[in-house]
């Protein structure tokens, strides 16, 4: 696509948007009376509008029904979960016996690794990123020493090359190899937190089995962002958080993938609780764990279904949209009028000891729809101006700034007023 930096170019992008009407599903928080510029979805999602609506029926039911409301509820609570097992399976690229909302992220990836961190006393290393979410990185530290490692010697962590933002492929799959006699799991981020950069998981998971080791993602950025195909890329699991991209609320229940191949195996340790149980047979409370056959067999404990009703919103957007694939064609769209908007904010600044210099993968198949920006010569009031005058963004230490043009909900014309706010901030407008 040409772009153009002119109000007329966005709104005619606009109008032509086969997903505009998705916008005013989605609740913006307000600047001087009008819609805030709301670029953080890949922080905290917005409010769909159905989740009031939502709530209201479950805390209807549960004052005319109380306990009954578990078989007599509109949506029996008894039975919640399963109502989200074919929308996941669609957004995940998976089966409907292979995800489950559950938990909280790190609360699932540690059930994921008392499956699939089985280390021995020479196979125990867990190959990850040096720049993970810090809780997937507290996580992988604890699991360690549980198991008795020195989560320094342990954890094998892949970096940028001096100089360079992004991790390198060649390196990551080096490394694989390197450590192929050693390696236990191979865990990181889908898409990457800070720089937004989409890794290559189908080629990860293919060097990590030649390993000889078990492969997981964290798909908290990646959930609701890209396109996945975790049954076909053999992924053993994956797990996710859906207050970002999924909509689903702060805090927000989570989800789990298991490939098939390992949801029947009983024999695979796990974590049990009741709600894991063969449902066929859960009241009988015998005493022995039988595990459901299914994803839904890492379950501990029942249904938050105050929770699940404001994810059933969000998802039921996400079904309305038609999944990923016409969410990413336009995210691919608008993320690219964002860097040609950025490159204009460089042009003009030629000549001055600023530069927002992008730091997100240039090709747009190897990210989402985040832009990553290093703010240099510039500090931290640079990104509390943007705030003051109603631009969400997201500011991590020490210089940089996160845009996500989420294509639910945002419009060309966002990121058009976007380039004008900060041109004015910068003092650069034509």
């Amino acid at each position: 696509m040409k772009y153009s930096n002119t109000l007329e170019f966005a709104k005619e992008q606009d109008r032509k948007d086969p997903l505009k009407k998705f916008r005013k599903k989605f609740l913006f928080p307000k600047h001087n009376g009008r819609e805030a510029l709301y670029f953080t979805g890949n922080s905290l999602g917005l409010q769909p509008a159905g989740v009031l609506k939502n709530l209201k029926t479950e805390l209807d039911d549960w004052a005319r029904y109380a306990v009954e409301g578990h078989f007599d509820a509109k949506n029996p609570w008894y039975s919640y979960h399963e109502m989200f097992a074919k929308p996941l399976a669609k957004l995940m690229g998976a089966k409907p016996a292979e995800v489950v909302a559950m938990n909280q992220l790190t609360v699932n990836l540690h059930l994921m690794m008392v499956s699939f961190y089985r280390p021995t006393p020479s196979r125990y290393k867990i190959l990850c990123e040096s720049n993970a979410f810090p809780s997937d990185q507290y996580a992988l530290q604890t699991q360690a020493q549980v198991h008795g490692f020195n989560a320094k010697d342990a954890l094998i962590e892949i970096a940028p090359r001096k100089g360079e933002n992004l991790v390198r492929k060649e390196d990551i799959l080096k490394a694989i190899e390197d450590n192929a006699n050693e390696l236990a799991l191979v865990i990181i981020g889908g898409v990457n937190y800070l720089t937004g950069q989409v890794i290559d998981m189908p080629g990860i998971v293919e060097a990590g089995h030649k390993a000889g080791a078990y492969v997981g993602y964290d798909l908290a950025h990646a959930a609701g962002n890209i396109e996945l195909k975790l049954h076909d890329w053999n992924v053993d699991f994956a797990v996710w958080c859906t207050y970002k991209y999924l909509n689903s609320g702060p805090g927000a229940v989570a989800g789990a993938f298991i490939h098939e191949k390992h949801i029947k195996n009983t024999k695979l340790p796990r974590f049990g609780g009741w709600w894991g149980y063969d449902k066929d047979t859960r009241f009988l409370m015998k005493h022995d764990f039988v595990p459901m056959q299914t994803a839904e067999g890492w379950q501990l404990s029942n249904a938050p279904v105050l929770s699940m009703a404001a994810h059933k919103a969000a998802l039921d957007v996400f079904m309305e949209a038609g999944g990923m694939a016409p969410l990413r064609k336009k995210s691919l769209l608008l993320t690219g009028y964002l860097e040609y908007i950025v490159a204009g904010w460089n042009t003009k600044l030629k000549g001055r000891k600023i530069k927002l210099e992008i730091i997100t993968p240039q090709n747009s198949a190897e990210r989402g729809c985040q832009l990553s920006i290093i703010a240099h010569g510039m500090g931290r009031d640079f990104y509390n101006t943007l705030t003051k005058n109603g631009v969400f963004c997201d500011w991590r230490n020490p210089n940089v700034i996160r845009f996500a043009p989420v294509p639910l909900y945002n419009s060309f014309e966002d990121v058009w007023r976007l380039g004008q706010a900060v041109e004015k901030i910068l003092k650069i407008s034509n």
